[in-house]
């Protein structure tokens, strides 16, 4: 007999991959508590610890009710930020977002006994880019030369030694022109074009690959999923208008055995069990790391392989044990 203890999902109420994985537990009787602890005021709590016991007590929704203690895995996904109840000053609403990321999140990344997919800790450790490169590069994966730099000097000249190079944000941030959302996206950049503002704050530079494809690997465990993007026309961010690409699936001996050796190194040194990786395919057959999104889309390439995503992210979660 299946055991009663849930899954909980942590994400935004409208955050459609999460759908996939959640109706795959359904349909295996596997309890599932979602709730996006970016909405608070819909969240009550009360958690209880000791010498000798961990926590334990009540978590309601207006649909489900978790005891902390019974939590077999929790699946995090897209949580909206903290959002404090209206009526609150400045300070107060600084004072109360700490609060309830602190309480909350801290209880929510605390349960006792619980696998994570992934850790949300370890989820921020791995956004650096500066730490990805370093382990990518400790893993045997074939990173292009990559310059950060406040040094507009610098700058132009690791673009003249390395040129055609691309600008890269370090972090996607909200930003917003002429009352709209904007997206600073991958571009690339002469040397003749990089001026003084480089100053500014850290920028991140990087050789562009000459690819044929682009490929986004899918970790989940010890399993991996391939997927192999083109699109029509010339691009370098494939993910510029998801309308145009076509998704391929691959198989998992497709993915050279250096590869899947150094997606398993990356992901064992950061402490990951899910890793989205892209990867530049070059005519010579090389792949390029280009980065891994700890917490990555997936549900976006075809259908076979999403399905297949789904399936082992279940199957990890259903399992819940800690690794």
């Amino acid at each position: 007999m299946a055991s009663p203890r849930p899954v909980v999902v942590l994400t935004a109420l409208d955050d459609v991959t999460s759908d996939h994985v959640i109706t795959a537990l359904n349909d295996r009787g596997v309890p599932v508590v979602r709730l996006d602890p970016g909405s608070p005021a819909e969240v009550t709590f009360s958690g209880r610890a000791g010498s000798g016991w961990s926590w334990h007590g009540p978590l309601t929704t207006p649909t489900r009710a978790l005891g902390l203690e019974d939590a077999r895995a929790v699946y995090y996904r897209r949580p909206t930020p903290y959002v404090p109840a209206d009526g609150l000053d400045d300070q107060e609403r600084d004072f109360a977002v700490a609060q309830f990321r602190h309480g909350l999140g801290g209880l929510l990344a605390a349960l006792p006994g619980c696998l994570y997919v992934n850790h949300p800790h370890r989820n921020s450790g791995a956004e650096f880019k500066p730490r990805q490169i370093t382990e990518a590069v400790r893993a045997g994966l074939d990173v292009p030369p990559t310059l950060i730099t406040n040094d507009s000097a610098a700058a132009r000249s690791f673009a003249r030694e390395y040129g055609p190079v691309v600008y890269k944000p370090l972090r996607s941030t909200t930003y917003r022109a002429g009352g709209a959302s904007r997206t600073v996206w991958v571009r690339p950049v002469a040397a003749d074009e990089i001026g003084d503002g480089v100053a500014a704050c850290p920028h991140l530079f990087q050789q562009a690959v000459a690819k044929t494809a682009d490929v986004r690997v899918a970790a989940v465990g010890e399993r991996l999923f391939a997927t192999r993007i083109t699109i029509d026309g010339d691009h370098l961010d494939w993910r510029f208008d998801y309308g145009l690409i076509n998704c391929t699936p691959m198989k998992a001996a497709d993915v050279p055995l250096t590869v899947r050796r150094g997606i398993r190194a990356y992901l064992k040194a950061f402490g990951l069990l899910f890793g989205a990786f892209d990867f530049a395919l070059e005519a010579s057959g090389a792949w390029r790391f280009l980065e891994c999104n700890a917490n990555g889309q997936w549900a976006f390439v075809d259908p076979e392989t999403t399905g297949a995503i789904t399936w082992a992210l279940a199957d990890l979660l259903e399992k819940g044990h800690p690794v």
